[in-house]
């Protein structure tokens, strides 16, 4: 290869969502560094583009916001969120005598349903206009990584083609953000496998889907304010599956079917045509909907087994992978900008200690330690969680405790800038460890709960705005918090979910007085020696 090759400080392989903001967080970060992103397609990606991703929660919409400085283009070219919401609507066609989950009017923080070639087109142009260089239609041929633990003078070696002609730059950092290609991780035999076997059908439709509009029911609209339940995130649920209906600013509506095969498999679905007949029995307000516009399907996607791991995602030999190049978990909770957000921020540290000439080896390793036990924690909400998706008794709870795990402890640390800050997660230590004990002991006895449900289905909605203590965790994001207070914050997080990890017991104990605790109540029982008695916090429709 030329030895005069072009030398850079960081190429990012891939200028998708996270090669694309991990550049603008660089630069925004260290204002003299120099930054290629390579980019396969060339020119602008269609409006509706085919990527999964759309729905934003609080920590991905955060970070596009605030950390990036994207936030007047989110408020102008893309729809606000109305969180998410679901309907036990399985073979039902009055969607109006189903219960539903979702908030009657927007909390505190915002999200975002993204659209994600209007988004990434002006990631691009944002990106040149921050003096970030973007080589589109460059196609990555070779990678020769160095050993710069051990030789800080190394560099390592990428080469490229782009219309016809060969390529190749040097550069100190290298970060694949290729997506699923996943370059690096296959050069390096990084891959693994993780124990959640779930597949995705996906499609758009160059109309808007309005739920609203499946009911003639006007007090059963009204119950929103705004009355546009279209705009949120939908999950229509049932066993072993959840169908996602999102809205685009483009005018398309993005659907998917995500399933337990061993419940629903692949092949009952893999083309639009299954899907529709898929629909016609389990979700048949869905299938009218659609049954009218198939002319107007832009796309068509599948995947199987679309969830896995990733055994390293960061290096002191100054590499790193990010977005899913490295890890992927579930769309259930839309987690995967959250996970862009914080495995660039780690980077974005990473590269910032080398420029100060900082040594990288212990710190890159407790980094890939933290993003994995995210990665972990977050894989408990979804693992073995399918069967459970269909209880209208048993998800409602699930769901309030997926939230308050998610804002009470990974939110917090992020919104609030902490997620490199090792003496605070020293301190907490304990705390978190709990944390992520009671998390899983709480997981499996949903689980083993919803095998004794009776699976009722009332006509009601969960009005998460209409729980206080709820709505102000949302709320509470926004604080500024200095260290004692942040380290405050998380402790009472912790009693939080202890408190409502007995009080999911409780209620559950007494529907079915002679359901198996498990390690849940070892957990419970242990806390409540020395403990008060906290005020509830579950509403009472809630079994």
């Amino acid at each position: 290869m030329n030895t005069e090759a072009p030398s850079r400080d960081v190429v990012i392989l891939g200028g998708g969502l996270a090669g694309l903001t991990l550049a603008m967080q660089l630069k925004q970060r260290e204002p003299g560094i120099d930054v290629l992103v390579l980019e396969r397609r060339s020119g602008p990606a269609p409006e509706a583009t085919h990527k999964v991703g759309e729905s934003t929660v609080e920590v991905g919409a955060h970070y596009f916001d605030k950390v990036i400085g994207l936030g007047d283009h989110l408020r102008e070219r893309h729809l606000r969120k109305f969180g998410f919401r679901f309907f036990f609507s399985e073979g039902r066609r009055d969607l109006d005598q189903v219960t539903e989950i979702g908030a009657s009017r927007h909390l505190s923080v915002p999200s975002y349903q993204i659209d994600r070639g209007i988004f990434e087109n002006f990631l691009v142009e944002e990106a040149r206009r921050r003096g970030i260089e973007v080589i589109e239609g460059s196609l990555v041929r070779q990678i020769d990584l160095a050993e710069a633990a051990s030789d800080p003078s190394a560099l390592h070696r990428v080469g490229y083609s782009r219309e016809g002609t060969s390529h190749e730059v040097r550069s100190r950092w290298v970060v694949d953000a290729c997506g699923r290609a996943g370059l690096i991780k296959r050069k390096l035999g990084l891959a693994e496998l993780n124990d959640h076997a779930a597949h995705a059908i996906w499609f758009r439709i160059k109309d808007r889907i309005e739920i609203d509009r499946w009911t003639d029911n006007a007090d059963w609209r009204e119950r929103c304010d705004p009355p546009a339940r279209w705009l949120s995130t939908n999950h229509l649920v049932g066993k072993g599956y959840w169908v996602w209906l999102i809205p685009l600013s483009s005018g398309s509506h993005s659907v998917g079917i995500v399933a337990d095969p061993a419940i629903h498999p692949i092949a009952t679905m893999d083309t639009f045509d299954k899907a529709m007949d898929w629909f016609k029995t389990y979700q048949p307000l869905l299938f009218d909907d659609l049954d009218g516009k198939r002319h107007l399907l832009q796309d068509f996607a599948f995947f199987k087994r679309f969830s896995y791991g990733c055994k390293q995602v960061y290096s002191a030999d100054r590499w790193a992978l990010t977005g899913e190049a490295g890890l992927f978990l579930d769309p259930f909770y839309s987690p995967g900008s959250d996970f862009i957000a914080i495995s660039n921020t780690y980077i974005t540290e990473l590269i910032g200690m080398d420029r100060r000439g900082e040594r990288l080896g212990a710190r890159a390793q407790v980094f890939d330690q933290l993003m994995h036990s995210f990665y972990e924690s977050t894989m408990a909400l979804y693992q073995d969680q399918y069967p459970i998706f269909g209880d209208p008794e048993v998800l409602p709870v699930k769901v309030i405790w997926d939230y308050t795990y998610y804002w009470g402890v990974l939110a917090q640390f992020f919104f609030h800038q902490r997620l490199t800050d090792l003496s605070s997660l020293a301190a907490l230590r304990t705390e978190l460890a709990q944390c992520q004990a009671l998390n899983l002991a709480v997981q499996a006895f949903l689980r083993h709960w919803s095998t004794h449900s009776r699976r009722r289905n009332p006509a009601v909605m969960l009005d998460q705005a209409e729980m206080p203590w709820f709505a102000e965790l949302n709320r509470s994001l926004n604080d500024t918090l200095d260290t004692p207070a942040f380290v405050e914050r998380i402790r009472d997080s912790h009693a939080r979910l202890h408190d409502l990890a007995a009080e999911i017991l409780a209620r559950a104990r007494a529907e079915h007085p002679g359901l198996d605790a498990g390690e849940l109540g070892r957990l419970v029982d242990q806390r409540q020696q020395a403990s008060r008695q906290p005020a509830p916090m579950l509403p009472e429709a809630v079994c």
